[in-house]
């Protein structure tokens, strides 16, 4: 079918040619009208959690307070020589509160008007400004009463900062769009240029495949616009796309049109040199683009709103690389012909039209493996056990405010709030207590919480409240510090597993502790939980894909282990450089007490996927050359060594595109592109040059091993059927 389609196109080039330029004008129209509406989604677990069911409980048993009323952000305003009961500081913070209502607050709540007490810190030098935005609330909205904060911090003798959920959420959103442009825009992308001039050698041929990934990246954008629509997807969706896009786009390009060129070195007509390129390196991108797919479909299994996204994000482009890759190129190849090798680069241009030939710095290196294939497997499993063995003492967690950059708006408030008032927070710990609230046993227990809860130096003075009909009563308790970070969590999974517990045994009630921190550690709970059963679902399909493309079990299965292999060396020096802290200055990156709760089911899904292109890339070229010669020692010396120098690039390049996140502010970011870029390393290195010929090498004609009671399965021969190019021939 791969070389049918292949044919198809380079016999009419410029019908192909217009229907994705159709594609992409359509794209760009849709991406402009829906894509900001379409990535307005919330961050959530879709699964029944306790924080859930508190929420449930306290929409049935209070009436909800009209939106205007909500309070999300609290700006914090200190006098560096005085106190709150200075007549100048007063007039400031109520020339604040005004200020504050004109940039669209819709409630604003000080300590001058109220006479709150709670709303002044110990010393007295400083005071809260409670801040709600409304229905309209969103990070957009916070920008006026933003600078209004920052105005007034710019006066002698007064700090103000202002931290919160939009403020936050805002803040994040502006890293998020910085890391983008900086990290992959403006690093990763001329880096996978660079790397793609280098490896073909010419200008026209570097520039093919970072086009079609461009293209494919704003189709898939289109298509992301639309299926926003239906369902609302995470903001980050556009990072992990652009980043996929340039990762895939550029590899399958990379396959085809290294084989279009061998072919063509080989003494094929153009056309017939596509054809074979669809016949072989297409139908490799097929299987490799199917793997991928299906290892980021696991991550639609997750009830989690940003593992959803992320996967659409990523399997949206895929796709559209695939196609890409076998219609769009061989047209593109078609038009340009031998022209793809023109503007031939100094030095780098002279291996030009010989791709397909021997590296012989790496052909060195295998056949120095395949002579001694016991030992250099042991050294090579040995490494990457060791490298994963810091993985024993992996722990997730999320960052909060505390690990923002200090120059931002939420990170400036958070530490003068943490600092003014230690027990307050902006996300307070909300417990639903369900029953006869009224009686005596349940008041009692009440109090048990008041005074177990006092003996915690993180938690604030508890506020009680019961709804009319005695059936439910809400305790509100402010939490100090970062809500969501290692010290929070820890203490509200003590609230829940003991304090809670012992306050109320006895009664007959239901209690359900809700608040951000209680969602946040429902979130880590399932990614945690679901961590095994991705592993299990994807490492299945897998198994019985490659089974299928290559016609043994013994190829899966080892392809298999070896990229765990990879995977667990990468989650292994994560840790050890983001917790145990080892080289992490050396990198640039942040410490921190975990690992992003969502970044281990993510790099396994990604890691797989995109190994498994290298894997069904290098495995075909051996499986065609073993088909052809029936010598797996030579098939394996010829494959590795002929597929060295793409694999190596190909890896650069999607090296070069994470390493961007690493590059950027945000700690979620560092640890994806950390974890992608050096399990790949790994992979296209140690996996590629000494795991695999040495395996193949010990276990010779066993690798080609299918049980009978298999012989069912299809013949889709992943390799290609085509007859012998002149360059086999003459070997």
């Amino acid at each position: 079918m791969t070389e049918r389609v292949a044919r198809a196109c380079a016999k009419h080039p410029w019908w192909v040619l217009a229907i994705w330029m159709g594609l992409v004008v359509g794209s760009v129209a849709m991406i402009g009208t829906f894509l900001g509406s379409a990535l307005e989604g919330d961050i959530e677990v879709t699964s029944e959690t306790e924080s859930k069911r508190a929420g449930e409980l306290f929409g049935q048993g209070f009436p909800q307070p009209p939106p205007e009323q909500d309070v999300t952000e609290v700006v914090v305003v200190r006098s560096e020589s005085g106190t709150v009961d200075d007549p100048a500081f007063e007039r400031s913070v109520q020339r604040l509160v005004g200020e504050l209502r004109e940039a669209g607050a819709t409630n604003v709540v000080d300590f001058y008007a109220t006479d709150d007490a709670r709303l002044v810190s110990s010393d007295r030098d400083a005071t809260q400004v409670l801040v709600g935005l409304g229905p309209d609330g969103d990070e957009e909205a916070v920008k006026p009463l933003v600078a209004v904060v920052q105005a007034l911090d710019g006066e002698p003798g007064i700090e103000a900062a202002m931290t919160g959920e939009w403020t936050a959420d805002a803040d994040f959103a502006q890293l998020s769009q910085d890391d983008l442009r900086t990290g992959e825009l403006y690093f990763g992308g001329p880096a996978a240029l660079l790397i793609l001039l280098l490896v073909f050698g010419a200008v026209v041929a570097g520039l093919v495949p970072l086009a079609l990934a461009i293209v494919s990246i704003f189709v898939a954008l289109g298509l992301t616009a639309l299926v926003g629509q239906v369902f609302p997807l995470s903001v980050f969706t556009v990072n992990m796309l652009t980043a996929m896009g340039l990762a895939l786009g550029i590899d399958y390009s990379l396959f085809v049109l290294s084989r279009f060129r061998e072919e063509r070195a080989d003494g094929r007509e153009k056309v017939d040199a596509i054809a074979a390129a669809g016949g072989t390196a297409s139908r490799a991108v097929l299987f490799s683009g199917i793997a991928f797919v299906l290892a980021m479909t696991g991550l639609l299994l997750v009830p989690s709103t940003i593992m959803r996204s992320l996967a659409a994000g990523a399997i949206l482009v895929g796709v559209v690389s695939i196609v890409a890759a076998l219609t769009l190129l061989p047209a593109v190849l078609s038009l340009l012909g031998d022209r793809v090798n023109a503007l031939r680069i100094p030095f780098f241009g002279r291996g030009v039209g010989q791709a397909g030939s021997e590296s012989r710095f790496w052909s060195a290196i295998v056949h120095a493996v395949m002579r001694r294939p016991v030992v250099s497997l042991a050294l090579a499993v040995g490494l990457l056990v060791a490298a994963a063995v810091p993985v024993l003492a992996l722990q997730t967690g999320s960052a909060g405010p505390s690990a923002l950059p200090d120059r931002l708006e939420s990170k400036q408030g958070f530490v003068l709030l943490s600092g003014e008032f230690p027990r307050d927070g902006v996300d307070p710990v909300e417990i639903a207590v369900a029953g006869d609230v009224r009686s005596a046993g349940i008041q009692a227990a009440i109090g048990r919480l008041r005074a177990a809860t006092g003996r915690q130096s993180i938690f604030g003075e508890p506020a009680v409240e019961s709804n009319e009909a005695g059936t439910l009563a809400r305790v509100s308790l402010p939490l100090g510090g970062d809500a969501i970070a290692e010290q929070g969590t820890d203490a509200v999974r003590m609230l829940r597993g003991d304090i809670v517990p012992q306050a109320f045994a006895g009664t007959d009630v239901e209690v359900a502790v809700g608040g951000a921190t209680a969602e946040e550690i429902d979130y880590q709970d399932t990614m945690d939980r679901w961590l095994p059963l991705v592993f299990a679902f994807v490492l299945g399909l897998s198994f019985v894909l490659l089974t299928i493309a290559f016609r043994s079990i013994v190829v899966a299965a080892s392809a298999i282990v070896m990229n765990l292999l990879s995977v667990g060396a990468a989650y292994g020096l994560l840790v050890l450089v983001f917790v145990k802290g080892v080289g992490n200055e050396l990198f640039g990156f942040q410490q921190a007490d975990s690992i992003e709760a969502w970044v281990p089911l993510f790099l396994f899904s990604v890691l797989f996927g995109l190994s498994m292109d290298y894997q069904v890339f290098l495995l075909s070229r051996i499986r065609e050359r073993y088909s052809r010669t029936g010598n797996t020692d030579a098939a394996v010396a010829f494959g590795v060594g002929s597929t060295a120098r793409l694999i190596t690039g190909a890896a650069l390049i999607i090296i070069a595109v994470f390493w961007g996140f690493a590059r950027g502010e945000l700690i979620m970011f560092q640890q994806m592109g950390f974890g992608v870029a050096v399990a790949l390393l790994i992979d296209a290195t140690i996996v590629r040059s000494v795991l695999v010929p040495a395996a193949m090498t010990l276990l010779g004609e066993r690798n080609w091993y299918l049980p009978g009671w298999l012989g069912w399965l299809p013949d889709v021969r992943v390799e290609g059927v085509q007859s012998g190019s002149r360059h086999d021939r003459d070997r």
